[in-house]
């Protein structure tokens, strides 16, 4: 049974019969003390502020409990502001943190079994063909104008999120809130990569500069280089790259998040590739149905180009990354690069920019002594099938998501915190602790002109046009924790030998069709997924679907020459558009 506890600062409200002057001055002391900078002066915050107050009397007393994955921006939400917004609402927040399959599994359990376990969810926007497609979870554009307009900020200001396209269902509704979002980008060592002495060395053996890789064929060149030619700098043994192998939920995720597409796997197409996505899932342009994900139903899952993708990551990982690297998962391998042993990431977040700015004293080895980053970020490279206009990278956008199992008035109460924490008022700060960037007010803010330099491309990267051509998993995915459960398993099985890659992928794709094919039956027998389900291709030869837009072909040469591009040259351009 849910507890309702009134604070002091609702219990004084209650008696004076207004919002009272506590929380008037608890929201002063916040936007004093911590709530700087901002891209409002602290009398628009303090009137934004009392417009919590004022929606917030009919819920103040309630104690609510959302859930969302473990990076420095939930921490900080769930150890200051949750404070923060108790005492000036006086709703009681509980803001658990867990492991991103957790929280996939909990969202996944509210929604099968209907049962409230939590009242607001940051659930990643790769769910939002689920979500469009079940509709079990609020349509914030229906609730927005309808049940919860008393509840809904004025000064909300959707079009200054930058990661709503990817909330927005194929309806043309809004279904989840932007939190945080960050892109995995490509990580290097510049001062190595500036080195004369490695410069020199490199060119002479590969024929051309040591830089920034623009396609895999370079990066695998500057991992061996670096792995099996420089091997130790400064007394300390490097490798040239970095990843993770441990059988886990973010195994899976590791390659859903576009790895295929990076190698070449989907259709053009932004933001996602059509008709066949990141995932390799096959859908036609104007259609709601994902017609299959093998090559023999016109999709990638096991095509030559995500063959290609696995056995490169599994090549890399064993060949070019540390010891243990095999053993890491999503939360291990990426801080490990502040050890100072690595020269390279070809997958990297940038969620764990947080952790790479931390000073020397923290143990951070990828920092000057003044705190300047050794290191910088750029777009990743692609794979030897990729094409231009191709998705180029993925984007996690971390998103409020409220089930409609949740009871209205605890939604609401949810809503007001999801709200706070992603408001003009908060957002700078928030951003400046976590740098998931969310609102192009706060990217642009003066306060990150004068931050940029620490932060080793990641202001200009969202400054520039380049930012929108990074994008989560679409709408051809009909059931998302369904279909990534199966992911790691077979990926793991690549990575302990048990399987080849292309072996591993066969069965994967078969598995995700098998998958499908029984939310189509559940779908055509009781309108499960709202006539959107999945609606199986019949099965064709490789040849048919090469020549019919399918799967690519096998190329006869899958390294060709590497190729990269000057870092400076690459950030002028950015700074210049």
């Amino acid at each position: 049974m849910r507890k309702y506890l009134f604070s002091a600062v609702a219990v004084s409200a209650v008696i004076a019969g207004t919002t009272g002057f506590a929380d008037e001055a608890a929201a002063k002391k916040w936007i004093d003390s911590e709530f700087q900078p901002s891209t409002l002066s602290k009398d628009e915050q303090m009137a934004e502020m009392q417009w919590f107050i004022n929606a917030a009397a009919p819920y103040a007393g309630m104690e609510i409990n959302v859930l969302s994955e473990g990076i420095p921006t939930h921490g900080y939400e769930s150890e200051v502001l949750t404070k923060a917004f108790e005492e000036i609402t006086g709703i009681k927040v509980n803001h658990q943190i867990l492991g991103e399959g957790e929280v996939v599994q909990a969202v996944q359990t509210q929604m099968q079994t209907k049962r409230n376990l939590y009242d607001g969810y940051v659930n990643d926007s790769d769910l939002i063909g689920t979500h469009s497609r079940l509709q079990l979870a609020y349509n914030l554009t229906d609730q927005m104008a309808g049940d919860w307009a008393a509840t809904t900020s004025p000064t909300l200001d959707l079009d200054d999120f930058m990661g709503s396209q990817f909330t927005t269902g194929p309806d043309g509704d809004l279904y989840q809130l932007p939190d945080q979002q960050f892109a995995n980008l490509y990580w290097f060592r510049k001062d190595w990569f500036d080195r004369a002495d490695l410069q020199e060395a490199f060119k002479a053996k590969y024929g051309y500069d040591l830089g920034v890789p623009v396609n895999w064929s370079a990066y695998e060149d500057i991992a061996e280089f670096f792995s099996n030619d420089v091997k130790n700098i400064d007394g300390v043994d490097i490798y040239g790259h970095m990843d993770y192998g441990k059988r886990a939920p973010d195994l899976g995720w590791r390659m859903t998040d576009a790895w295929l597409s990076m190698a070449g796997a989907g259709s053009k197409g932004e933001p996602n590739g059509v008709p066949i996505d990141e995932w390799g899932i096959r859908m036609e342009a104007g259609s709601c149905n994902p017609a299959g994900a093998s090559v023999s139903r016109g999709g990638a899952a096991n095509g030559p180009a995500a063959v290609y993708a696995i056995r490169k990551w599994d090549e890399w990982l064993r060949n070019y990354a540390p010891p243990g690297a095999a053993s890491f998962d999503f939360y291990q391998s990426l801080p490990a690069l502040s050890q100072g042993n690595v020269a390279q990431q070809i997958f990297w977040y940038t969620a764990f920019t947080a952790d790479m700015v931390k000073p020397q004293s923290e143990g951070n080895n990828t920092v000057d002594a003044d705190g300047n980053p050794l290191w910088r970020m750029a777009p990743s490279p692609h794979g030897p099938y990729w094409e231009e206009g191709q998705k180029v990278g993925y984007q996690d956008v971390g998103s409020w998501t409220f089930l409609k199992s949740t009871p209205s008035d605890r939604a609401q109460a949810a809503w007001l915190y999801a709200q706070f924490v992603t408001s003009k008022t908060v957002d700078v700060k928030k951003s400046h602790v976590g740098l998931t960037f969310i609102r192009d007010s706060s990217v642009n803010h003066e306060s990150f002109s004068e931050r940029a330099p620490k932060l080793g491309g990641l202001v200009e990267f969202y400054r520039s046009p380049d930012r929108v051509a990074w994008s989560p998993t679409g709408i051809n995915v009909p059931d998302y924790p369904k279909l990534a459960q199966i992911w790691w398993q077979q990926i793991g099985d690549v990575n302990s030998g048990a399987f080849t890659p292309q072996e591993a992928m066969n069965r994967l794709a078969e598995e995700m069709d098998i998958t499908m094919a029984r939310m189509q039956a559940a779908d055509e027998r009781a309108n499960v997924y709202g006539g959107c389900g999945p609606r199986l291709n019949e099965e064709q030869s490789a040849e048919y679907w090469y020549a019919n837009g399918g799967a690519k072909p096998p190329l006869a040469n899958e390294k060709p020459q590497g190729k990269t591009v000057n870092y400076d040259e690459l950030v002028a351009r950015w700074a210049a558009q």
